[in-house]
């Protein structure tokens, strides 16, 4: 028989230990932004902010990004009505809304001059969530359009004559467009004051987007002097990989005022909840993604606030510096 004789003085091995991995980080840090969430005092504006979202690239997050951005503003006390601008009605069934073709919806707005107080229905998920929703029929608009008098301004008067003889101000409404540049996106370019382009963290991220912003130039100049270019959002980001970083890095460069500090991450939660008929704020209000889409939602109710008070300043600083006028009346 052979014994094996044990080492003296063997210092003990260091055991791992479950609080040190990078999971544990991650939740830590998931949770302290969850409880700075809850904490934060948010002060809306008074005025009904209208923002059109839109990018012509398919697949960046466009339409989960309306809904999310919506629920989470909906969530702190925001009243937000989505409009469904896309024909294939994925904001409408994110948001938990009959869209069959039987119902009234933003087409019958559009080809048919339905008030849209007629077509109006509120999320299940919250009654500050209401949606416009799109149907069917909305495939054809662009070619009905055509015919239409002042056929890019249809959803603009709709619109007006609507927030103009609600009981109940809207804080928000966000309208979410085709993967296209036809004249049901021209008609969200033209009704809304502000435009959030999300972004995807992937190679070809900023293909397509200097067309994009020629086309706001045009509208700029012939149809809504109004609108400008207000939110960047990079959704899709993973961390772990080198080229979500250098992508996000270069659209900063570009964009550097309009970027927000908040990233979308990939979330298998994110990409559940739409089949749930559900956001992921009311899906799984806790993951990563809804944290993010809320974090976000934070921001830019927060940023208009700076971007106001800025604003203030500036004219105050130039009625001061003005040169007093010479002389009485």
């Amino acid at each position: 028989m052979f014994h094996v004789k044990q080492p003296e003085n063997t210092e003990p091995t260091a055991s791992f230990s479950l609080d040190d991995s990078p999971i544990a980080r991650e939740l830590a840090d998931l949770t302290a932004r969850r409880r700075v969430l809850e904490t934060v005092d948010i002060q809306l504006s008074g005025r009904t902010r209208v923002i059109t979202v839109s990018n012509q690239k398919g697949g960046v997050g466009k339409t989960t990004t309306t809904v999310n951005i919506a629920a989470s503003l909906a969530s702190v006390g925001a009243r937000v009505l989505v409009i469904d601008l896309d024909p294939q009605g994925n904001a409408s069934t994110a948001l938990g809304v009959p869209h069959t073709a039987d119902i009234p919806s933003i087409y019958d707005v559009l080809i048919d001059d339905f008030p849209i107080a007629d077509i109006v229905q509120t999320s299940p998920e919250s009654p500050n969530l209401l949606c416009a929703p799109s149907t069917i029929h909305l495939a054809g608009a662009e070619i009905e359009l055509v015919s239409q008098v002042a056929r890019e301004h249809r959803l603009r008067t709709a619109l007006d004559e609507y927030l103009a003889h609600l009981d109940e101000r809207l804080d928000f409404v966000i309208i979410d467009c085709p993967p296209s540049l036809g004249l049901l996106t021209i008609n969200a370019f033209a009704a809304a004051n502000e435009l959030l382009i999300p972004i995807q963290c992937e190679y070809y991220a900023l293909e397509g987007l200097s067309q994009l912003l020629g086309t706001v130039r045009m509208i700029q100049k012939h149809l809504n002097p109004r609108l400008r270019l207000s939110t960047i959002l990079l959704t899709m980001y993973d961390g772990r990989t080198r080229l979500a970083q250098q992508v996000a890095e270069e659209v900063r460069q570009h964009f550097p005022q309009e970027v927000l500090k908040t990233v979308i991450p990939r979330s298998v939660r994110v990409s559940e909840a739409p089949s749930f008929g559900q956001t992921v704020i009311a899906y799984d209000g806790h993951s990563a993604g809804a944290v993010a889409y809320r974090e976000a939602a934070v921001e830019i109710i927060t940023r208009e606030k700076v971007d106001a008070e800025a604003s203030h300043a500036a004219t105050q600083h130039g009625n001061a510096s003005a040169p007093a006028e010479e002389g009485g009346s």
